[in-house]
């Protein structure tokens, strides 16, 4: 065996998917994060795009990132022990501590790194975990590395949860961790019923925001405001990547747990600092959620509107209140081609197959902007009614 055999074996299967017009992944898009994208020269209503209030486009938030890099340079060349935190990296865990409602914040290079370190660095051999069976990859990574006993289980289930720990020694340490709003599906977790097990036994709780901040809540702060519930969340965790506009991802809580992930965590130690350009953007980006909260209501707005007028068509769509849409087409060649045909026809969206989601249960998942105009999301919908005509999904 040679140790690139498995290279050329999936090299195989990309060109043989390539050729038969199955490939749709890392097709390059300009602007990513728009509501109007362009591809090869062709414009395309995006609807694949995380950008949910629409701020990577802000001119005052591109003004800021510009200024820093003529302040402070393109990047920060050392990790945040040694040479790479600037006054901007301070202001900014100051400005996601009290947006988030806790009393410290540490911030990490990417979200992947964030869920992952925090998770691996809390838990540790003779621990437990208790995960979610449909957590991001990065907190599935997390209780990898943690070297502590994962638990998982069953989806939003409080009492699959609570059986569960009711097998565990009381005296163990544990912790539950799950996403706010899932990725995917993009439901929203029962953090009361979370709360009530914690609390019960003697569990510590992890909220992965990623897809809740700037999403849930009156003022966008996320889960825990969504449910009434601020400081009732023992580790926030969340990413820079959606909507604040950046690169990233912070954990937060309390000073001396942030302290301990700050110098304990690998991936805080170990590598490079965020960009000063980086920290002005999420600096301005909260300003701006902050000022003009209605943001929140106006991507509300789109998901209310986009998810009615798509059932009224006919599609079945996956509605759990946030700007994740997955719509149901059946199995993954299905997916494929409708994927194709909305290109084609002037839509980018993302279709989403084994084993991302159970076989013969492929989505085409969309998730909208606050930017997006109704005039677009029209556009969109008749060229899903075409497209969902043509292939009898609907």
């Amino acid at each position: 065996m040679d140790l690139f055999d498995k290279c050329r074996q999936f090299d195989f299967a990309l060109q043989s998917a390539r050729a038969r017009n199955r490939l749709f992944y890392s097709r390059a898009i300009a602007p990513a994060a728009a509501p109007v994208t362009t591809r090869e020269g062709r414009e395309l209503v995006n609807l694949g795009s995380n950008n949910y209030l629409g701020l990577t486009e802000h001119p005052q938030v591109k003004a800021a990132a510009a200024a820093a890099i003529a302040g402070f340079g393109t990047g920060s060349a050392g990790s945040r022990l040694l040479t790479g935190t600037t006054p901007l990296h301070l202001e900014m865990e100051r400005a996601l501590a009290e947006f988030k409602g806790v009393e410290a914040i540490v911030t990490f290079s990417t979200g992947f790194m964030t869920l992952s370190a925090t998770v691996s660095t809390l838990a540790g051999e003779g621990d437990f975990i208790f995960s979610d069976e449909l957590n991001h990859a990065s907190i599935i990574d997390g209780c990898r590395r943690s070297q502590a006993r994962t638990i998982v289980y069953r989806h939003n289930d409080p009492a699959d949860l609570e059986a569960k720990l009711k097998q565990v020694p009381g005296e163990a340490a544990k912790l539950i961790v799950t996403d706010g709003v899932f990725s995917m599906e993009g439901d929203i977790c029962d953090l009361p019923g979370l709360r009530r097990l914690a609390d019960a036994h003697n569990c510590k709780l992890i909220v992965d925001d990623a897809h809740a901040t700037g999403v849930l809540g009156r003022t966008g702060r996320g889960t825990a405001e969504h449910y009434g519930m601020e400081g009732k969340v023992d580790v926030t965790s969340g990413t820079l990547s959606k909507s604040l506009a950046a690169i990233g991802g912070f954990s937060g809580g309390p000073r001396a747990v942030v302290d301990f992930l700050r110098y304990n965590a690998r991936a805080s130690v170990f590598s490079a600092s965020l960009p000063p350009s980086v920290a002005a953007t999420v600096i301005t980006a909260l300003g701006i959620l902050k000022s003009e909260p209605e943001r929140v209501e106006r991507l509300r707005a789109n998901a209310r509107f986009m998810s009615g007028e798509l059932k009224k068509a006919g599609f079945s769509v996956h509605d759990h209140g946030t700007p994740i849409l997955p719509i149901s087409v059946g199995d993954d060649d299905r997916a494929y081609q409708a994927a194709g045909r909305l290109e084609q026809e002037g839509v980018f969206a993302n279709p989403v197959v084994f084993p991302a989601v159970p076989p013969g249960q492929a989505i085409i998942r969309i998730s909208l902007m606050a930017t997006h105009t109704e005039e677009q999301l029209r556009t969109a919908l008749e060229k899903f009614t075409l497209v969902g005509k043509e292939l009898r999904i609907i």
